[in-house]
């Protein structure tokens, strides 16, 4: 199509148009519309047939679009850039040169008000115009034929051409109830004339998943299909056709074959959501957006099987109109239609919503419904009102953070809300801001608190103006005024208050030194109850120095002791008393005072000198230090200083001499001559500035020494008094009687525990030691071979009778003790009674490995003598030729235990 047939084309529309206007009638009566001109295209969709080939800058069709004759500035343009393009008459041009493709091309083109920025658009589709007559026969009775591509000759040769063969696809509709296999096209080699071919086809659907869908036949090439196809799995299938000779050579390159699935209304639209949640203020205009439904058709979008449109079928509740709503029947969009939404009277909107593919035909269509559930939100078009026009209240007077009167306020928003939230202020009534309205979030009330002390002899009612407001601005035009005022009427309570002083703290200036009984001032306390009848009393509440007291009734204040400016009470020249005043109110209240005495200085101090103790240098060279005065009144009664050295005894001006330095410090020298090292007592004489002045002889203790070249003293010669003080001395003296008392007392436990052993000593003779000539046995008798002797007993040491067993009396040195011993470990018994010997060097050397065991110098206890034992017969005490002349009778006199002895030696004949 050229440019000037579209151009003729537009100016033919134009003329209809102004023929219409001049005819009365509306422009979109004259395109053949309605009555009712309606901004927009014309048409809802536009074609256009053109060859295969299109080249840059060729027009292709108009798209028309009217504005009603409202001089609109509509600015167009393409939803694809590169291929196509509009000029502002809605001519369409191809913006570069290519070949259409053999499907149907689409594309959108959108019109626009630069105004308002409203926007339309409108589908456009290119289809391509026929070339052959053999296209025009595509689904007759006639099997399409496809053939290879065709050879050319090279050097006297023939040769297959090398480019594709681009193949037009094969359309095949979804859903086939015909017979099958169904043929669809024959595959065709011009070599098949002179050869024996043998044709396949490979790709998904034939050879690979979903295997078998497509089908040829090897001889005739002709290509099948086996079963119905479903666009919404496979849309498209891509094949590759082969022609070999019987004996699989290949005699013809691949070509491509494209198998289109068309599309049919198999799908019901169905919507993402079946229950779409939405909001709108109340009080929206019409037009205002609310929200979107979408629904999705498993159709192919591009054909009507897939053009869902929309529609609300019903709207619950139908107040205040049954058109509240409507929708755009192409997008979902919802949006309100008329005025009157009212959070108040309807909070929620019902809406069923329907879509319907083939464009919306209802009877051809498929259709599907969801609900849009649409929530009207509240907005501030109703102010708080006061429930009532006067508020009461009372509070105690001086108390704060009490809550005087609650303010209640109606109000329809919705609550909870900055639309519902109200919030109170005083606007009269209230100069000093004694009061506060706070907000109770729960109950929307308004709590009046009072947040300073209010005094009920200043104000005995107080009535305040307070409004009411939401936290966000009311909206405009509505019918109630801007703000709702009431009255609070506050009552005082009239409450005992606490007495004070005048003034407070009481500043009085006084010399320091005025003695008891002197009055001062009279420090009073008024009662703040006007309108009570009371008696103040006075008392001490805090008196450091106990240096005053006060008239419980008048309140005058007199000393009882000497004011001392120097004393550890007064802090930087003040002294500080508090005092207590007290009414006869029920209950009574107190209140405090406090009476400051800045006391003056008056010389009273004599200045000493500082440090009292120094250190000079005698050798190599005298030296000098500086000393400081010191003096507890401040100036004029202190500094300057004169310092002076007295006359008498006179060696102290002869060796010595003071210089003064400045008001405050002098300096002590030791004159050129030899003093012996030790301590000097100087008295030196301090005269302060006062008048009258006063002086003071203090004694510096000066150290004279020796000194190294570091000046300080290489003499260790010790410095009587240096140093020590009488709390040293003493408690030096206290730690040496300490000591010699513990000496002491040691020497005297020594000699204790010597005369406690010597009281455990046998009673013997010393001279004659038993231990000398007597034995120790366990059994005393004539001997071993005079007796018939267990000789069992030493097989089993551990059954000899214990010690422990023996009576209580004088034992003899070398006896074991009776006390429980340390355990040690058990000696071998003998392996048999008749080898005393063995036994015997067995437990000899037990002993000698024995801990226990006596020296080696000592007696040792045998428990077997006799006959085969190396000690030998101890009868031979029995023969009288052992010393029978000898007298034993000394022996009664050892006690019993040597009765038996006495009796065997001393007995005479017996």
């Amino acid at each position: 199509m050229c440019r000037r047939e579209l151009r003729g084309r537009f100016l033919l529309q134009t003329l209809r148009v102004l023929a219409a206007l001049i005819l009365h009638q509306g422009p979109a009566e004259a395109l053949g519309g309605s009555r009712l001109c309606k901004t927009g295209f014309l048409e809802d969709v536009y074609h256009a047939s053109v060859y295969r080939s299109v080249h840059e800058g060729q027009p292709l069709l108009n798209v028309m679009f009217t504005d009603c004759g409202s001089d609109q500035r509509i600015r167009f343009e393409t939803s694809n850039p590169s291929d196509f393009r509009i000029d502002g008459d809605g001519v369409v041009f191809a913006t570069r040169t290519f070949d259409i493709s053999p499907e149907q091309t689409e594309f959108l083109v959108y019109a626009q008000d630069e105004d308002t920025r409203e926007l339309w658009h409108v589908t456009v589709t290119i289809l391509l115009k026929p070339q052959h007559a053999q296209d025009l026969l595509q689904g007759s009775h006639k099997l399409r034929e496809i053939k290879f591509p065709p050879v050319r000759k090279h050097n006297g040769s023939l040769q297959r051409r090398k480019r594709d063969w681009v193949i037009p696809p094969i359309n095949v509709p979804e859903n086939s109830r015909g017979t099958f296999p169904q043929e669809l096209v024959r595959i065709r080699s011009d070599r098949d004339k002179s050869l024996s071919l043998r044709y396949s086809v490979t790709g998904p659907g034939a050879d690979q998943p979903p295997i078998g869908v497509f089908i040829i036949n090897p001889i005739s090439g002709q290509l099948s299909v086996t079963k119905p196809l479903d666009r919404e799995q496979i849309a498209t299938f891509h094949l590759r056709a082969h022609a070999v000779d019987v004996n699989g050579n290949q005699v013809e390159n691949p070509i491509d074959i494209v198998i289109n699935v068309i599309d049919m209304n198999d799908n019901r639209p169905e919507f993402l959501k079946q229950v779409w949640n939405g909001s709108i203020a109340e009080g929206s205009k019409p037009g205002t957006y609310v929200m979107t439904v979408t629904a999705i058709d498993g159709d192919d979008p591009r054909q009507p099987n897939g053009m869902l449109r929309y529609k609300i079928l019903s709207q619950s509740p139908n107040s205040p109109s049954d058109n509240m709503f409507t929708i755009n029947n192409e997008t979902g969009d919802i949006i309100t239609l008329a005025a009157g939404l009212d959070r108040e009277k309807v909070q929620r909107y019902t809406l069923i919503i329907q879509a319907t593919d083939m464009e919306g035909n209802p009877t051809y269509g498929l259709s599907n419904t969801a609900t849009a559930v649409i929530a009207v939100t509240d907005i501030n078009d109703n102010a708080p009102l006061f429930t009532s026009a006067t508020f009461y209240g009372e509070v105690p007077e001086n108390r704060v953070d009490v809550v005087v009167a609650n303010l209640t306020v109606s109000d329809m928003d919705q609550p909870h809300t900055g639309a519902w939230n109200a919030v109170y202020k005083i606007i009269h009534g209230d100069p000093n801001g004694k009061f506060v309205i706070r907000t109770d979030a729960n109950t929307n009330d308004g709590l009046v608190t009072v947040v300073k002390p209010i005094d009920y002899e200043t104000n005995m009612k107080i009535s305040l103006l307070v409004v009411a407001e939401n936290q966000v601005p009311l909206i405009r035009g509505t019918p109630h005024p801007p703000a709702s005022t009431a009255t609070v009427m506050i009552t005082i309570i009239d409450v005992n208050e606490s007495p004070y002083f005048i003034p407070n703290p009481n500043i009085l200036r006084q010399e320091e030194g005025l003695l008891p009984g002197n009055k001062l001032v009279v420090f009073t306390a008024q009662d703040p109850d006007r309108y009570m009848k009371q008696i103040i009393k006075y008392s001490k509440l805090s008196d450091p120095g106990e240096w005053l007291k006060i008239d419980p009734m008048s309140g005058q204040i007199t000393t009882i002791a000497v004011l001392d400016r120097e004393s550890m009470y007064v802090k930087n020249n003040m002294y500080n008393a508090t005092f207590l005043a007290t009414d006869s109110g029920t209950p009574p209240m107190t209140g405090t005072g406090t009476l400051q005495i800045f006391l003056l200085d008056i010389n009273d101090n004599a200045p000493h000198v500082y440090p009292q103790e120094v250190q000079i240098c005698e050798r190599p060279d005298p030296n000098a230090i500086n000393i400081t005065a010191s003096d507890a009144d401040i100036n004029s009664n202190a500094g300057p200083f004169i310092f002076e050295l007295p006359y008498s005894p006179m060696d102290i001006r002869k060796n010595w001499t003071i210089t003064r330095l400045n008001g405050d410090h002098a300096q002590l020298s030791l004159k050129t001559g030899s003093l012996e090292n030790g301590i000097y007592t100087i008295p030196v004489q301090i005269t302060d500035s006062g008048n009258p002045a006063m002086s003071n002889t203090s004694y510096l203790r000066v150290k004279v020494c020796s000194c190294d070249m570091n000046g300080y003293c290489s003499d260790v010669a010790p410095i009587i008094g240096t140093g020590l003080g009488t709390g040293a001395i003493i408690a030096i003296l206290l730690c040496i009687i300490i000591l010699l008392t513990l000496v002491l007392m040691f020497v005297v436990w020594m000699k204790r525990r010597d005369k406690e052993r010597q009281g455990k000593q046998l009673l013997i003779d010393p001279e004659d030691d038993v231990r000398d000539n007597i034995l120790k046995y366990d059994e005393e008798g004539g001997g071993e071979e005079d007796q018939d002797y267990d000789l069992s007993q030493l097989q089993q040491p551990d059954t000899m009778e214990p010690d422990t067993i023996k009576p209580v009396g004088i034992r003899r040195m070398d006896e074991r003790p009776i006390h429980a011993e340390p355990q040690y470990p058990v000696r071998s018994a003998a392996p048999h009674p008749g080898d005393i010997g063995d036994f015997i060097n067995e437990g000899l050397k037990a002993a000698d490995n024995d801990p226990t065991a006596p020296p080696y110098d000592s007696l040792l206890v045998f428990d077997y003598e006799g006959s085969g034992s190396t000690a030998g017969s101890l009868s031979s005490l029995n023969s009288s030729s052992s010393g029978g002349e000898q007298d034993y009778d000394y022996l009664n006199d050892w006690g019993p235990r040597f009765k038996k002895l006495a009796d065997m030696y001393g007995g005479g004949d017996d």
